[in-house]
């Protein structure tokens, strides 16, 4: 009997010793899905960055006729978290649906969505408070992205801040925005949470968050509107 015993408890904890191993495997595959999704929206978010257009501060004033400053990035960031709450209610409703799409897909969708209008955003303020960052469209671009990723306005008086936002940390930090923003919209695709209200309701808070920061930064070290607009050209 005891033979019969030890022979039970062997193969129990043979089991047991194969069902950790599963479930081990299981989360270290889902462990790089996860990363590997992860990176793969930072690296579309870089490519498109480049190609987004971004309207000129003279450009801006002639669409936005007798607005200051601020009127003019209230303008912009009215507009931007509009667009944020439309990608936003879009991905919720999907959440809804009976048979809902591929949730990882519609996820990535949206923050290389909301990436796209804010970035545009970002840089658009820039023109606006005069601290457009130096360098090539492509640099440039790439430095605004390095702005979305800290939710900061860049240092245009600091070469490094500048210079860091093209390197590895730039691209560090961006994905780890990318897996906040992933982790902070999860919800909208849970059914319970009513889908498209809340999905745009937080995509319009967090814009205008954003916005707000890099407003503040760029305030301190704005260059005023000296010239009429028929002189700047």
């Amino acid at each position: 009997m005891e033979a019969e015993h030890d022979d039970v408890d062997e193969a129990e904890r043979g089991r047991m010793a194969s069902l950790a191993t599963n479930l081990g495997r299981g989360v270290r595959r889902g462990g790089e899905r996860a990363r590997a999704g992860v990176y793969a929206v930072a690296d579309r978010i870089m490519a498109n960055a480049p190609r987004i257009p971004v309207r000129d501060l003279a450009t801006l004033r002639e669409q936005f006729p007798g607005l200051g400053p601020e009127e003019l990035a209230d303008k912009l960031v009215a507009g931007a978290a509009g667009g944020t709450a439309t990608v936003g209610a879009g991905v919720g409703a999907a959440a809804m649906l009976p048979a809902p799409p591929a949730m990882p897909t519609e996820l990535a969708a949206e923050i290389v969505g909301v990436a796209s209008i804010e970035f545009k955003l970002i840089a658009e303020l820039h023109e606006v408070y005069g601290v457009r960052a130096p360098g090539t469209v492509r640099q440039r671009a790439i430095a605004y992205v390095g702005c979305w990723a800290e939710e900061r306005g860049i240092d245009v008086a600091q070469p490094v801040s500048v210079n860091a936002a093209l390197g590895v940390q730039m691209k560090r930090e961006l994905r780890q925005q990318v897996l906040r923003r992933s982790f902070r919209n999860m919800p909208v695709l849970t059914p319970f949470m009513v889908g498209a209200a809340v999905g745009a309701a937080m995509n319009r808070r967090d814009t205008k968050k954003l916005a707000r920061k890099v407003r503040k930064d760029l305030r301190a070290q704005q260059i005023p509107w000296d010239l009429p607009l028929a002189l700047e050209r």
